[in-house]
């Protein structure tokens, strides 16, 4: 069974820094990565990361977030510095299986989902 747990949200000032983890067990996937989503905004990604270790950022975080994953731990990390109040929203870890030709799926409908976990930047 496939579990996805994210913790370390929660409140902080803007300026300051926030690392999230979410623990994935279940399956050993190809690729994990981090969306957000916002009160009254749709779901959007954040960064993600493949098994060998290929970074996307979203053009909005890029030099203040660094997503990094412990193969060993099939742990994934987003260290979140120089918070903004825009960074405010309710972030989900999302993790993807290879089909079976062998491709790794990308697409937020392929991917399976933690229970997310709230950041809230204030000023």
């Amino acid at each position: 069974q496939v579990q996805l747990v994210e913790s370390g949200g929660g409140p902080v000032q803007a300026g300051g820094s926030l690392k999230l983890s979410c623990a994935a067990s279940g399956y050993i996937f190809c690729r994990m990565g981090w969306y957000r989503q916002a009160p009254g905004k749709e779901r959007e990604l954040v960064s993600t990361i493949t098994s060998a270790g290929t970074t996307n950022y979203a053009d909005s975080v890029k030099g203040r977030f660094t997503i990094s994953q412990d193969n060993d731990k099939n742990t994934l990390y987003l260290q979140m510095n120089s918070l903004k109040t825009e960074d405010t929203a309710t972030y989900y870890c999302a993790a993807w299986r290879r089909s079976r030709l062998g491709y790794c799926y990308s697409s937020p409908d392929r991917a399976y989902w933690g229970q997310g976990t709230q950041v809230a930047v204030s000023s």
